[in-house]
């Protein structure tokens, strides 16, 4: 008995003793654990609880403005008033909407995808429900806060055009980023952050949307933001301010002379390539498409038959017609094809091979030289000197005058077209057919397969006037210096007599149409030009039996484009303009009064003489920095 009683307490000391081992070995690794979790890691286990209780929440930056050479903005800020939801405060948010519809006009349709909005979102995350709200909604929803619980009130900043139409074209607009851009930026995911889709907007992008910064806020275990801490925060750095070299002036005038008409229009300054005005007509107010336009209005601007949302100045191509008659013959002389003093003679048409090439004078000019052909606009004369010359050297004048060259004026700006000057090389690639001398006769009136921009129109206008391979551009430089045209002074002194004489002789075919010669005002200075009619569609011979006997009688869109290219005071030239109106008829008629208007008004005003204006300081800003 004795014996198993000290067997079994042997044994119990036995489990006791490998009991306690084990327990001494638990607490053993815990003590050593928490020794590492408490005392070695202390430093780490610190930072994620830091992380866990603080966190940073994206500030997105001011734009920078878009101010016009004298100062005057032309997309600038302003405050916005706006309102989220946050839907782990709302409960259903969907019920939410529906309280606040009773407060703000809310539709179904709007709630639906709110509701479909929020579902794709985190719960914590503001979602923007409606903005640019006007004071009385805003203020009235305010009011009524303790009865709307996950509203949220907000002030923002929403872009804004001023000038609306003025300057639609040339600024563009901000939207929202697409899909897929916005995946590869959280800033571009901020409610209410837009990004520019046109124009200078997006071509300067990077400049305008400045740095996004970070706000520091406190937590609670469901990402709840508790308190903001802006001493401990990264401020957004703003955009930077952009002047442009526009006039805004300079384009209400140029709209307003274009008077609706599907046209445009760009002015130059000759001597720095400053674009002055770039206007294309009719055109758009920018402020509906930054917080969406409406599907109507939307359709309205797309299908209007004049197209006010194609930027037709920088992306129209058209013949250039007549007006590039003073390119032929500058290359005539260069090349000594002709002299100035050799009369060709025009019976109103020329035959080739079975073709017959009309001069727009069915009666013919009779006997004409250079001067009197480029004043009267004869056909016949350039049919012959362009065969003479041949195409390529026609080619090779045109280019260096600015033709079938994509002129980036500062920037890349979107959808700019570089026309195109043709050559036998383009006709077998493009058309797989060989180079005619019928092809040649086209080229030489600007008909054909020639086809440029106003804007390459202007630079065209520009070289000829100056001698000067001057490049446009919408950002100011300082003292541009331009290489020589590389042609004989004398020649672009012939080709500058003759386009005065377009305007300001009898015959000339803006004489009248320029109120007889006296463009710029009675006694006023004088100015160069060169009209042109684009032909769209040829009246048949079908057509002319049944009474179509002139433009008139057809219809709108089939009826030719009118230009005119010009540059003034003939005395101390300075301005360039060139002007297209859309099926507006001969050039004389319907585009040589918009350019005479524009360049009048530039030659009285002479922007050119004052200085491009110093940036303004936003008072925003300089209160967000200082």
């Amino acid at each position: 008995m004795r014996r198993d009683k000290q067997e079994a307490q042997a044994q119990f000391n036995r489990r006791a003793l490998l009991l306690g081992g084990a327990g001494a070995l638990a607490f053993g690794v815990l003590g050593s654990r928490l020794y590492s979790l408490q005392i070695l890691e202390q430093e780490r286990f610190r930072l994620a609880a830091a992380d866990n209780q603080f966190n940073y929440r994206l500030q997105p930056p001011a734009r920078g403005r878009l101010l016009d050479r004298f100062g005057d903005a032309i997309a600038e800020n302003r405050d916005s008033y706006r309102l989220l939801i946050v839907p782990e405060q709302a409960g259903d948010p969907r019920a939410a909407l529906e309280r606040l519809s009773g407060f703000m006009p809310l539709s179904p349709e709007r709630i639906e995808r709110l509701v479909r909005q929020i579902s794709r979102s985190p719960r914590f995350k503001p979602v923007t429900i409606a903005e640019d709200l006007d004071w009385e909604t805003f203020s009235r929803i305010n009011l009524q806060l303790p009865e709307l619980p996950g509203i949220t009130p907000d002030l923002g900043e929403v872009r804004t055009y001023p000038h609306g139409p003025l300057t639609a074209h040339v600024t563009g607009y901000v939207q929202a980023a697409p899909p897929g851009q916005a995946e590869d930026d959280p800033l571009l995911l901020h409610p209410g952050f837009r990004v520019g889709r046109t124009g200078v907007e997006a071509s300067l992008e990077d400049r305008l949307r400045g740095s996004a910064g970070q706000m520091k806020v406190e937590v609670n275990a469901f990402g709840r933001v508790l308190r903001e801490l802006p001493e401990e925060s990264n401020p957004a750095i703003p955009g930077e301010d952009v002047q442009l070299t526009i006039d805004v002036r300079a384009q209400r005038t140029a709209l307003q002379a274009l008077d609706g008409q599907a046209a445009s229009a760009v002015a130059m300054d000759m001597q720095t390539g400053e674009i002055l005005s770039l206007v294309s007509s009719p055109s758009f107010d920018p402020n509906p498409f930054v917080l969406g336009i409406g599907q109507q209005a939307f359709n309205a601007l797309n299908t209007n038959p004049y197209r006010p949302l194609f930027n037709k100045a920088t992306t129209g191509i058209y013949a250039p017609a007549s007006t590039i008659k003073g390119v032929i013959a500058l290359a005539a002389l260069e090349h000594r094809v002709t002299d100035p003093d050799e009369r060709i003679l025009c019976t109103g048409s020329v035959e080739l091979g079975d073709r017959v090439f009309h001069c727009w004078e069915r009666r013919g000019h009779g006997g004409v030289n250079m001067r009197e052909a480029i004043k009267r606009s004869c056909d016949t004369y350039f049919y012959e000197v362009a065969r003479r010359l041949g195409i390529e050297r026609i080619a090779e004048m045109s280019r260096r005058c600015g033709l079938g060259e994509l002129h980036e004026i500062g920037m890349n700006l979107p959808d700019s077209a570089d026309g195109l000057v043709p050559t036998p090389a383009w006709k077998r690639a493009f058309r797989g057919a060989g180079w005619t001398t019928g092809d040649t006769y086209n080229v030489g009136i600007g008909q054909g397969f020639m086809l440029a921009s106003p804007l390459q129109l202007a630079v065209m206008t520009t070289r000829v006037a100056t001698g000067r391979l001057i490049t446009p551009t919408l950002l100011p430089r300082p003292a541009p210096q331009f290489e020589p045209l590389d042609v004989n002074p004398e020649h672009l002194a012939l080709i500058d007599d003759a386009m005065r004489a377009v305007v300001h002789e009898p015959g000339g075919t803006a004489y009248w149409p320029l109120d007889a010669g006296q463009a710029l005002g009675p006694d006023g200075p004088q100015m160069c030009g060169k009209t042109g009619t684009a032909q769209v569609y040829s009246i048949s011979a079908e057509e002319r039996a049944r009474g179509v006997r002139d433009q008139e009688d057809l219809p709108w869109r089939l009826r030719n484009h009118g230009l005119f290219v010009g540059y003034g005071p003939v005395e101390r030239p300075r301005y360039a303009v060139a002007v297209v109106v859309e099926h507006g008829g001969g050039g004389s008629t319907a585009a040589a009064r918009p350019a005479r208007d524009i360049l009048r008004d530039l030659i009285r005003r002479d922007p050119a003489s004052r200085r491009i204006g110093p940036l303004a300081t936003s008072t925003r800003r300089a209160g967000a920095e200082g």
